[in-house]
């Protein structure tokens, strides 16, 4: 009892660390002030957040660290980088110090590996701790990283609101902090880990279904009251509800442990009560992974390793050539980073998330700079919370194949082409209009698209290409990050700095800074991005289509063994 309190223990502590590390999310909120220090142009500014968005290539060394040092000691060495990198950004923004542009890139570089790294902590953590409900461990906190811009907001707002350069500061600070708060879980012996019995099972998943469901009050409670935290002392009200809603999950599973000894000594207080009957995961499902996978091994189904043999049953209408071959025919099965990239599959699967989820990361790092010359400059900090908050309903609702999968069965490849339809549409409305609304509403589409794409990655490229490998293979999937950052983000600013309506801002004598303002800035960006996300749309259509079949004979060897049993 004492070891399964601890790991709920653990995720909560691994909630917090998400929730207040994801200081990428509000790059935007300080940019211009950035951009107007350092007399840079846009091309200039783009770097900078590309620099942020490499540290996510250099995720393997978070890997390695860990191989030699404590989880602990890991989280620890990726807060004071950030407390190193953002620190001295917020001296040159201050004014205080006075560095070249290189070292600033640096920086960037130093602070972008440190939210890579606790994020490596935090996956490592949910792992060891929930083997059978891993995926909705991740998907849950994961989500909470989408939620930080719109915290760190009511922090700011709560401290000095007309100060825009505090979120540097507070990017450095928190972090460090929320790592001293969860260190203590992080410090005691893990126990031996156990397979849970079926009861036990159920009440996990019922303790789950309480999670998410806080965890979506807690988001409407920030992106619905954000508005009112203008004023201070609204601010720090605010700011006490969220941090409660943060601490009530440490609640939920004495709860639930409390129920479940006053089922044991009172049971006629549960004769009516059909709860155990609940369940969103199933303890089998490991077990079947490995007997499919031993069963496509022994010649009993086609080898998913064989190049060019595709099980063609009820698939004759595919695209030709390009659906059939080197299709995977079985989930879970390992791959090594050889076999990865000599797969169709994990290209489409590439380009889905290149196309997709990481342009919705450029235009969050751009957003400072779309209020700004659309007129909006003071609505930069509300846009980004919206941003952050529709980020984590995206990230929660990668769950709902875990929710839904007993009621309403589809394919994980087929959910994340369904989450990228709402980018190319976003895309369309910035484009036709410059108005407020659109604006809004195009952040939020595209919010709730990449933070779905962003939490989901994780289940569908252990699904697709093995669990065991899992930790590699998404390292590599993620290398589209920071190359997207780069192109994308580089074409937005060469789009802005050419344009007829730039004009110079001259900083000091040595010092000036492109601004441009109109409708004209960003529109034939927009353009752009729509077509590239429509790309991303086709890629997931066609990797839902090729693995569709996989997905459907697990599914059927699910139920096949549900019912023997």
């Amino acid at each position: 009892m004492v070891g399964q309190s601890r790991k709920w223990m653990i995720l909560v502590a691994t909630t917090w660390i998400q929730a207040f590390t994801g200081t990428n999310f509000d790059f935007s909120s300080y940019s211009s002030q950035l951009k107007t220090v350092l007399g840079i142009s846009q091309v200039q500014l783009n770097y900078l957040s590309v620099a942020s968005d490499m540290g996510k290539a250099l995720g393997w060394c978070s890997g390695v660290s860990l191989m030699y040092f404590p989880l602990w000691a890991v989280m620890f060495m990726a807060a004071f980088m950030g407390l190193f990198g953002y620190g001295l950004q917020w001296f040159v923004i201050q004014r205080t110090i006075t560095l070249p542009y290189v070292l600033v890139f640096l920086l960037c570089l130093l602070a972008g590996c440190s939210i890579c790294w606790f994020n490596t902590v935090c996956y490592v953590l949910c792992i060891r701790h929930f083997q059978t409900n891993r995926a909705l461990a991740l998907s849950l906190t994961i989500s909470f990283n989408g939620v930080s811009a719109a915290l760190y907001s009511l922090i700011a707002n709560a401290i000095n609101p007309a100060d825009d350069n505090l979120y540097l500061l507070l990017n450095a600070v928190v972090p460090l902090f929320t790592s001293g708060v969860a260190l203590i879980p992080l410090l005691r012996r893990p126990p031996p880990i156990q397979p849970l019995s079926r009861e036990a099972t159920y009440r996990d998943s019922r303790i789950f279904l309480c999670l998410n469901i806080l965890a979506v009050v807690t988001g409407l409670y920030l992106l619905l009251l954000n508005s009112l935290s203008s004023k201070i002392s609204n601010a720090r009200i605010l700011l006490v509800g969220a941090i409660f809603l943060l601490i009530l999950p440490l609640c939920l599973p004495g709860i639930a442990y409390a129920r479940e000894w006053a089922r044991r000594n009172m049971p006629w207080s549960f004769q009516n009560d059909d709860s155990s009957n609940f369940n969103l995961a199933n303890p089998d499902d490991l077990e079947l992974h490995k007997e499919l996978i031993a069963e496509n091994e022994s010649g009993n189904v086609v080898n998913a390793t064989s190049y060019g043999m595709v099980d063609k049953q009820g698939c004759s209408w595919c695209f030709g050539k390009v659906m059939e071959k080197d299709r995977l025919t079985v989930l879970g099965e390992e791959h090594s980073a050889r076999l990865l990239i000599r797969r169709w599959d994990f290209w489409l699967y590439y380009a889905a998330y290149f196309c997709g989820g990481t342009i919705g990361l450029v235009y969050s790092n751009n957003l400072g700079q779309i209020c700004e010359s659309l007129g909006y400059g003071t609505k930069t900090s509300s846009l980004v919370t919206l941003y952050s908050s529709c980020s984590f309903f995206g990230r929660l609702l990668a769950a709902s194949p875990d929710f839904l999968r007993d009621k309403l069965y589809f394919a994980r490849t087929g959910w994340l082409a369904v989450a990228l339809v709402p980018t190319p549409i976003a895309f369309l409305l910035l484009t036709l209009s410059g108005s407020e609304a659109m604006l809004r509403a195009g952040t939020g589409l595209i919010g709730i698209s990449s933070g779905f794409v962003f939490s989901a990655a994780v289940s569908v490229t252990s699904e697709l290409f093995g669990p065991n490998s899992a930790g590699v293979n998404h390292n590599i999937l993620i290398t589209n990050i920071p190359i997207g950052s780069l192109l994308y983000g580089l074409l937005a600013a060469l789009v802005y700095d050419s344009n007829e309506g730039s004009s110079l801002i001259r900083e000091n004598f040595l010092k000036e800074a492109t601004l441009c303002m109109g409708r004209s800035c960003y529109r034939q960006t927009f353009i752009w991005w729509g077509c590239i996300s429509v790309v991303g749309l086709a890629s997931s259509v066609l990797l839902f289509l090729r693995t569709r079949a996989a997905y459907n004979r697990f599914e059927r060897n699910r139920c096949r063994t549900e019912s023997s049993s």
